[in-house]
């Protein structure tokens, strides 16, 4: 049965949430209705919430762009399924979605920002049948676990192919421990590189890194520039390869210092792919980059089309997410965006419905 309304945590201005009841939309062809058992709380949402980083359906709104769920209604072929939603949905029709590049389609459509006022931190969300992620098989992973794939893991995996990342490749990761991070670390080794360096401030959770894909580890906090790169040198001569040469440094913390990091390390023939997202501005000499034959290249979500790539990785244990995400109920979402919030979360939340 569909529901008549959707029960939701609406965003009513940044900064306030209300727990609302919004109408069901009218369905049209090829809709799903997707019921909600888990949603991811990122970065983004908080840049929304607390930052006032605008989202394009102005508030009232339900944030939240991490779903997974089951297909109760709409397309029939569809109904039972277990799905994962895109975070970004592009049109299929325009230029860059035909020239391959959907991931930055103009016209997308985003839950939590560009969908109307529906997003996943609710109890179910309609959604175009031809972008949903069918799953199948997840063997013992928890369905409410897959949500993060929908940005956390996707992004990273776009970031990769943006980055034509492959077996051999030396790659840094700069925010190795963090939410996109420590699944951007998963992903490059996952897709063969030869060796991974992670670079975060959290020494504990930069630790645990080392044994989900990090073959070495640095943590630049207190570190002068040089003496960075003189630890860095250090971990390029034990493993038998260049420093300089060839490096792919992938920045996912979206911060000044975290950019002036990577950028530090960006060297000849490298390549810097900037992933987090960040309001602060970095200064850097651009003719470095033609001195160095170098690139900074940035990357934005993920085709619908790459999903079912990224769930394999997940569900064939190359992608661990179990030791990186934990479940609360939704109706800790107020909790949850403050310690999201002032950094006191160790692994990245996911809230189930609970509006029964």
């Amino acid at each position: 049965m569909i529901p008549e309304f959707i029960d939701t945590w609406q965003m009513s201005e940044p900064g306030k949430l209300t727990k609302a009841r919004i109408p069901m939309p009218a369905l049209q062809a090829g809709d799903v209705v997707v019921e909600i058992k888990g949603c991811g709380v990122c970065h983004t949402d908080l840049s929304y919430f607390y930052m006032g980083v605008p989202t394009v359906q102005k508030p009232p709104l339900s944030l939240g762009h991490e779903i997974s769920g089951v297909a109760i209604g709409g397309e029939a072929s569809m109904i039972g399924k277990e799905v994962i939603i895109p975070a970004v949905l592009p049109c299929g029709e325009c230029d860059l979605c035909k020239a391959g590049r959907g991931n930055r389609c103009l016209a997308q459509k985003m839950p939590g920002n560009s969908m109307g006022i529906y997003g996943g931190f609710s109890s179910h969300i309609v959604v175009q049948a031809k972008f949903l992620c069918v799953v199948g098989n997840r063997k013992d992973i928890p369905l409410e676990h897959l949500a993060v794939v929908a940005d956390a893991v996707t992004t990273p995996y776009q970031a990769a192919i943006r980055a034509k990342l492959g077996s051999g490749d030396l790659v840094v990761v700069v925010g190795a421990a963090g939410g996109v991070g420590s699944f951007m670390v998963q992903v490059a080794k996952g897709m063969g590189a030869r060796l991974v360096v992670g670079i975060d401030v959290n020494a504990e959770k930069l630790q645990k890194m080392e044994d989900f894909g990090a073959d070495a580890t640095l943590n630049p906090r207190g570190l002068s520039t040089k003496e960075l790169k003189e630890k860095f040198k250090a971990i390029a001569k034990e493993a038998g390869v260049s420093s300089n040469t060839g490096w792919k440094i992938f920045e996912c913390t979206g911060t000044k210092p975290g950019q002036e990091t990577a950028l530090s390390l960006l060297s000849f023939v490298g390549m810097l792919v900037v992933v987090g997202y960040g309001t602060d501005e970095t200064s850097y000499m651009l003719s470095k980059l033609m001195a160095f034959d170098a690139e900074i290249i940035g990357t934005w979500g993920c085709t619908p089309d790459k999903y079912p790539a990224v769930l394999e990785m997940c569900l064939d244990g190359r992608i661990q997410l179990e030791p990186f995400v934990e479940t609360r109920p939704m109706s800790q979402i107020e909790k949850v965006f403050n310690e999201a919030h002032h950094g006191k979360l160790k692994r990245r939340v996911i809230l189930t419905p609970d509006f029964n």
